[in-house]
């Protein structure tokens, strides 16, 4: 099979909506494509590899096209290269010579795919850890589980193959303790309780999940309101599951809540409107949903040892919570 087989495509057509909220093109793929940056953008257009072929104009990436056209994007496979160590900061909470967790923060990636070769979490622990290499997947060597792009928060990590087989075993079995905490957008949020569908890829947009496709798998959602503001809600959710932007899609899809600052299911732009001037100042350019995998718990498959481990949120998600406190209406 050729490289060109393995292509990954993407279309999108301009809308009103987006002229509004954009005033360049490759702001607008960069947030339309999923974990790729404005560097990743330009590569690609460099490359030849973002075309339209109704522009009325010749399309440039610092301006933004006219509504309606439509942008194609291919995005060829990731490069075979295994990953390399780093030199990156990484906040350990606990290791031994099975495993290590630490508190992986927002806009990290997990692991080396197009767009981000380097600078992944990956990379970092292969810095950390030099005898990691070739655990599991050669590729994610280590990896069991993972979180998005934008979300923080504690993650397990295994440093042998003995450990790294327990762990998947752990993580499919469900034996897992995981509790994430989010700042999501609505009035009078249901107070709590189940939030359980199939979730799958979307049938329309590639980069997204959905609990309306053909194919899903079951995904359950535990979830509690820690307090409701005027125009947000802070929510503690339990995985029970572990699909794909499972918390993301139950909050926007099942409850209509998207996630404060999730451009993939949420609008960030009207979000920001709604929140008011205060709250989106202190926000500023943080470009991430505002979703932490706060606490991790488990036995450890070698030693049997209880671990349980939390951590707080970044510093612009506290922040946010010290506002909304300070004012118990939340934003005006």
């Amino acid at each position: 099979m050729s490289d060109a087989e393995n292509n990954e495509s993407f279309t999108f057509t301009i809308t009103e909506e987006d002229k509004n909220d954009f005033k360049r093109l490759d702001q607008y793929l960069a947030d339309k494509l999923v974990d790729q940056s404005r560097s990743f953008v330009k590569m690609l257009f460099e490359k030849g590899l973002i075309t339209s072929e109704n522009a009325a104009k010749k399309i440039e990436l610092k301006k933004f096209p006219e509504v309606g056209t439509t942008i194609t994007v291919v995005i060829p496979p990731p490069a075979p290269a295994d990953a390399l160590p780093e030199d990156l900061p990484l906040e350990v909470l606990f290791e031994d010579e099975h495993l290590i967790i630490v508190n992986k923060a927002a806009g990290m990636v997990v692991h080396p795919a197009p767009g981000n070769y380097t600078g992944t979490l990956v990379n970092a622990i292969l810095f950390h850890c030099s005898d990691i290499k070739g655990v599991g997947d050669q590729k994610r060597p280590g990896i069991v589980h993972r979180l998005d792009k934008g979300t923080s928060g504690v993650m397990v990590v295994a440093k042998n193959q003995k450990c790294h087989e327990g762990l998947v075993k752990l993580f499919s079995t469900h034996d897992i303790t995981r509790r994430y905490e989010c700042i999501a957008m609505g009035k009078s949020f249901p107070a709590g309780g189940k939030l359980e569908s199939t979730i799958g890829r979307h049938p329309q947009n590639r980069l997204k999940m959905s609990t309306e496709a053909k194919s899903g798998k079951h995904a359950l959602t535990h979830y509690r309101v820690l307090k409701q503001y005027d125009k947000v809600a802070h929510v503690e959710l339990k995985l029970e599951t572990g699909r794909t932007h499972q918390i993301r899609v139950h909050l926007s899809q099942l409850l209509y809540r998207p996630i404060l600052c999730d451009s993939l299911y949420g609008n960030p732009s009207e979000h920001l409107q709604r929140v008011g001037p205060e709250l989106s100042e202190i926000i500023g350019n943080y470009e991430h949903p505002f979703l932490h995998a706060k606490e991790l718990g488990f036995v450890h498959p070698i030693t049997k040892q209880e671990l349980n481990f939390t951590t707080p949120p970044p510093k612009t998600f506290q922040n946010v919570l010290n506002y909304l406190n300070g004012n118990e209406n939340g934003p005006a």
